[in-house]
């Protein structure tokens, strides 16, 4: 049982065959889970719980009346709401809070039979790019543990590559689900901006946040998105535009493609060499398999971090002013008078980098910088939305390298900035609200993997897997 093929598509076969148990499923689960506690992978185990919900399941396909997705052990990045759960967005200041609710996309996934084996460790309010800023200590990446797996959903991307859930779901706000999948050698998927709620899941800025699937499979990962996403009244920036048939057959197999890359990518001065070669070669690989190859200029590669840092931390500072030591959370004890409450909970609470994020964000949105900084990004975001959207308005895709370097080591980056860089080829969608996905493609000399980012238009999420689908298919790692 313990070499059984962790994803959902062999579960289900098992189950059609009636040779797999839920139950003897969970424990090896759970079996994992408690073998590779060093990772640091979970901060919560439902144990009790999704044992007592395997068994629950087990007879509901026994009597054939089990959801769709029973057999789906899924993992939960810790600023996902799940009902009478804890979550804490791994801070300090959200300590012992308890949801009253399910987040839209955990419901979702309940109503049809999944899961839900434990909460996973991430980055203090999903803010890094290494899963080494949480409260409760980094995330070690399975393949080799001296490195980060990436943020700020590394728990939720080393759970998958580790085996010790079918599939976890993460948020991704400038990469924070492509980045890690892509050190860790899984596939990180973050929709079209409106096509899955964001009720639920705890912010930092709202206008980038996108919750989405990590998997082992594209054929997992359209089944994730076929039952989460769709218009939710409670978050009104959903979109009705939403095209739910993810399932995928990539019935035309001589179907040729209009791809896109820029070497404005390639010469970013931080990429790894073996990145740039093994990417080309792609590229190369694809050309003569009769797709339609262009190079393109990305003009504006040098500004998306200057404008995501300004954006996202100007909507953090507003989204974590709730978090005062009044109305829940983490209290210091000791305040002498209200405003003290304030002060110190906050100051002792938030960990560094968010701390720092909010005091930019505040800076930004100050009356005296407010025009300089904010209204300017603001307009650049736009002029990045349109030139994207002219640049794919007769192409398919958008393929780069998903991360310029592979895994670093623990401890490595102490820059803030070059910290900040990580995301350096993700943010992009985020900025436009486009699809992107990374898939494991490539692997380095140095034994560690990186992925293949593939973008599209907004809203041509269905395509990006079918696409993503022939190429797992037709390639292995390289």
């Amino acid at each position: 049982m313990n070499n059984f093929q962790n994803t959902f598509e062999y579960i289900q076969k098992q189950i059609d065959k009636k040779t797999l148990n839920l139950v003897d499923l969970c424990e090896v689960y759970l079996s994992r889970i408690k073998k590779n506690s060093d990772l640091n992978i979970f901060v919560e185990v439902f144990e009790k719980e999704a044992l007592s919900k395997a068994k629950e399941i087990q007879n509901k396909i026994i009597a054939k009346k089990a959801g769709s997705l029973a057999g789906l052990f899924v993992g939960l990045k810790d600023n996902i709401s799940y009902k009478d759960h804890l979550v804490s967005a791994s801070s300090k200041i959200l300590q012992g809070y308890v949801s009253p609710y399910n987040s839209k996309v955990v419901k979702s996934l309940l109503d049809k039979d999944a899961i839900i084996i434990g909460r996973l460790n991430c980055d203090e309010f999903a803010m890094g790019s290494s899963n080494e800023n949480s409260y409760y200590g980094p995330v070690k990446n399975p393949i080799n543990t001296n490195k980060v797996p990436g943020g700020s959903s590394g728990g939720a991307a080393a759970a998958v590559a580790k085996g010790l859930c079918t599939v976890s779901l993460g948020s991704d706000t400038g990469g924070s689900i492509r980045q890690p999948a892509s050190f860790c050698g899984v596939i990180g998927f973050k929709p079209t901006y409106g096509k899955v709620s964001r009720h639920g899941l705890i912010s930092y800025a709202s206008s980038f946040d996108q919750i989405g699937p990590i998997s082992n499979t594209v054929y997992d990962t359209a089944i994730i998105m076929n039952y989460i996403s769709g218009k939710d009244t409670k978050d009104s920036t959903t979109s009705n535009k939403i095209n739910k048939d993810h399932i995928l057959g990539f019935k035309k197999k001589n179907k040729k493609y209009k791809i896109l890359f820029s070497n404005d990518f390639l010469a970013y001065d931080g990429i790894d060499l073996e990145i740039k070669e093994k990417f080309l070669e792609f590229i190369s690989n694809l050309k003569n398999n009769g797709h339609s190859i262009k190079e393109i200029n990305f003009k504006h590669l040098n500004y998306v971090l200057p404008i995501y840092y300004i954006l996202t931390t100007a909507e953090a500072s507003s989204n974590l002013s709730r978090y005062d030591g009044v109305k829940y959370g983490h209290r210091f004890s000791q305040s002498k008078d209200i405003e003290d409450v304030f002060i110190k909970s906050r100051s002792f609470g938030f960990g560094e980098e968010v701390k720092r994020r909010i005091m930019l964000g505040t800076f930004v949105l100050s009356q005296e910088y407010y025009e300089a900084y904010y209204t300017k990004a603001q307009k650049a975001r736009r002029m990045i939305l349109n030139d994207y959207n002219n640049i794919l308005k007769d192409a398919d895709f958008l393929l780069t390298p998903t991360t310029p370097n592979t895994a670093f080591n623990l401890k490595e980056l102490q820059d803030p900035i070059k910290m900040y860089s990580q995301d350096i080829f993700t943010v992009t969608a985020n900025l436009v609200g486009a699809p992107a996905l990374s898939m494991p493609v490539f692997k380095h000399s140095n034994n560690m993997p990186f992925g293949l980012q593939i973008m599209a238009k907004s809203f041509d999420d269905h395509k990006v897997l079918d696409f993503s689908y022939y190429l797992e298919k037709k390639y292995k790692s390289q």
